[in-house]
């Protein structure tokens, strides 16, 4: 038998349902700020996500323009990429290839990137152009640069030049580096014929050439890949030294914001520290940034390359003024260079210490 319902029965169900309901949707809400969470835990606050998300945005971007195209030469910035060290230094670091089509020293001179490899020499060319360059850290520390032969040449030093014909690259180290160990050798140059000659090795493996100016990280290397035995000619046997990769970046930049810089420099090196422990790893990082390289060569490249380094001298990428005067002096004897330059302007070692 049906019970009538009151008016009194009917409101207090009204205000049930109506309660249930909102019940429901404070719920739902809660459940939704929870995406996430596990259980029992509770979901990134407001303000831990914005943390998070300004963390991300107060990387500052950075450009490094190598002096060359991607290779294990340059290991050891792949590695502070690859390791987190730029990143945990608060940089986001992008790695341009340079070469003739771009120039390290012109395109960090413009402004519109922030540090550069280059030569040691093409520094002091630089400043004496009035460009505002400075050498914040030296990679290759003992050059990488070296004459050689095929094995049947019987070309092993200097004074098997004469009357021969000699591979040069013209206006860059190369060049400076060969006639500094013929004027030190004391032999007379115009004995020694001369042939312009690019990155192409057919000519010393044909003998039109019959010495190559390379570097021993990478065309030597690459010769010997092919079979052939060599003779190299290095120019301490003639008790010359040029400082080869050397990271630098504009005076404005080192003074309007010297913490960048020395995060910079710091990372780099920790990133060729790790790159001098595991070379294997590292020469294989150059791989994701150009697809034309050979895993085999690139590792013989940083095993090669090491020893360059000096990391028995700590700290690692250290300068010493006595190299630069050496080199300065060099390179006015040889009429690279017509006025001395500060050497004060020229490098500093202030962020390596």
């Amino acid at each position: 038998m049906w019970r009538k319902i009151s008016k009194k029965s009917k409101m207090n169900k009204s205000v049930f349902f109506i309660l249930a309901a909102m019940l429901m949707f404070l719920t739902a809400c809660g459940s939704g700020s929870n995406t996430g969470a596990g259980a029992g835990q509770p979901a990134a606050s407001a303000g831990t996500a914005g943390a998070s998300s300004e963390e991300s945005k107060e990387l500052k971007k950075v450009v490094l323009r190598l002096k060359w195209v991607h290779q294990a030469q340059f290991a050891g910035f792949y590695a502070a990429v690859k390791q987190g060290y730029y990143k945990d230094a608060g940089l986001d670091v992008e790695i341009r290839p340079g070469g003739a089509d771009f120039p390290s020293v012109q395109m960090v001179a413009s402004g519109s990137e922030e540090f550069g490899v280059t030569g040691a020499d093409q520094i002091l060319l630089a400043r004496e152009k009035g460009v505002p360059v400075t050498a914040i850290s030296t990679i290759y520390r003992e050059t990488p640069f070296v004459l050689f032969s095929l094995k049947d040449s019987g070309i092993t030093k200097i004074e098997d030049l004469v009357g021969q014909t000699v591979g040069i690259k013209l206006g860059g180290n190369e060049e400076l580096t060969y006639r500094a160990m013929v004027k030190s050798a004391g032999v007379d140059g115009s004995k020694i014929e001369e042939m312009p000659i690019k990155y192409d090795l057919s000519p010393l493996l044909s003998g039109q050439v019959k010495a190559w100016p390379g570097y021993v990280i990478n065309e030597v290397l690459a010769v010997q890949e092919l079979g052939k035995e060599v003779n190299i000619i290095k120019p301490s046997d003639y008790g010359i030294n040029f400082y080869a990769d050397t990271l630098f970046a504009k005076q404005d930049l080192i003074e309007k914001d010297p913490e960048l810089v020395k995060s910079f420099v710091q990372a780099s090196m920790k990133g060729w520290a790790y790159a001098i422990e595991h070379p294997e790893e590292a020469a294989a990082y150059g791989l994701e940034y150009s697809k034309d390289l050979k895993l085999d060569h690139e590792v013989n490249m940083m095993k090669a390359s090491i020893p360059m380094l000096q990391p028995d001298k700590l700290p690692l990428g250290k300068m010493d003024a006595k190299e630069w005067e050496t080199l300065q002096k060099s390179l006015m004897e040889l009429n690279f260079l017509k006025t001395e330059q500060p050497l004060e302007n020229v490098f500093t070692n202030q962020f390596i210490e």
